[in-house]
């Protein structure tokens, strides 16, 4: 059976991906992802802050050298979520590498232009085959317009792109007035690959503290539906640039649907939190039975086979979906 594929010019044996998170925190943890199956894989994610901290505490230790001692209180200090520095991922990022045969992404998480954009390129030299851009930012503020913001991803990506050799992805959110038009902006300034999409990690309240409280929700199957309905809209939609599917890919059913949606790619995070990294390959067991089932020669027999321009009920991806749904309810 043929399951090879391949996403952002690069061809991987299969579409099952180690996305972004704990999974490749370090080397001995991507040395088992690639173990057990993995075509890629995507370290966790290096944060706009992380390297505006670290910079911060360095101007801060050199300015206050002059009166330090050696338990001097202005000394800046890392916070402790900050698992490690920039220059400390660097370091894993070229350790991972040089361990590895399949591909590894690396991942930059940031909201603004500036000075941290720098290490994409210091990336690329450490050995990254791609960059992953997680584009995450809830915005606060009333003066500041949806077209600002999409214009602010889209210059960033284009910097991106000019100061890099290797393929540059966006993982974005579905959270856009218009999705479509956004995804062709970010095409049109050079973006090879999107992941759709971000999982927003709202903060819940303790209302006896009165403070907010963090949980985290790992994703169920149940999420993958939007990703679908927007994998089918764009895969049909965007040219040059390719897509994949994090977050709600589970089972072997999963992965089929968003395959056949235009999914050239699938990131599993949470299943193999869940299951552990064999689970990725008992996914691919269960895939492979059901296209022999089917029928199936290759993978890209199924790839967009559902999507916009493909499907006999176009519509149902859009309004008809939702008129059906609470028109037909029964108690």
């Amino acid at each position: 059976m043929d399951l090879s594929t391949t996403y952002m010019g690069i061809n991987l044996p299969h579409p099952f991906m180690a996305g972004a998170g704990p999974l490749a925190e370090s080397v001995e943890r991507a040395l088992r992802l690639e173990d057990a199956g993995a075509a890629a894989v995507v370290l966790p994610s290096l944060f706009e802050e992380e390297i505006d901290a670290e910079s911060l505490a360095t101007q801060e230790a050199t300015e206050s050298l002059s009166n330090s001692h050696g338990e001097a209180a202005s000394y800046f200090a890392l916070p402790e979520e900050f698992a490690v520095g920039p220059d400390a991922y660097l370091e894993l990022l070229r350790r991972i590498r040089a361990s590895v045969d399949i591909p590894v992404f690396a991942s930059l998480n940031g909201y603004t232009p500036g000075g941290w954009l720098k290490y994409a390129k210091y990336m690329e030299e450490a050995g990254a085959s791609a960059l992953e851009l997680n584009l995450y930012v809830v915005s606060s503020l009333p003066h500041e317009t949806a077209s600002d913001i999409e214009s602010q991803w889209v210059t960033m990506v284009r910097d991106v792109k000019g100061a890099l050799k290797i393929p540059v992805a966006a993982k974005i959110s579905p959270f856009y007035t218009s999705l479509a038009h956004f995804a062709s902006r970010l095409e049109a300034a050079g973006l090879d690959g999107l992941v759709l999409f971000n999982r927003f990690y709202e903060a819940d309240l303790d209302i006896e503290e009165l403070e907010p409280v963090s949980r985290l929700h790992l994703s169920t199957s149940d999420e993958l539906l939007l990703r679908l309905r927007w994998l089918a809209i764009l895969s049909g939609t965007l040219q040059r640039t390719t897509l994949a599917v994090a977050g709600g890919v589970h089972t072997a059913d999963d992965a089929i649907k968003a395959t056949m949606c235009g999914a050239r790619a699938v990131q599993m995070v949470s299943a193999l939190l869940q299951h552990g990294v064999g689970h990725m390959d008992v996914v691919m067991q269960d895939l492979v039975r059901w296209m022999e089932e089917k029928e199936y020669h290759s993978l890209r027999q199924m790839q967009g086979s559902m999507n916009i321009m493909s499907t006999p009920d176009p519509k149902a991806l859009s309004r008809a979906n939702y008129m059906h749904q609470l028109r037909t309810w029964r108690e």
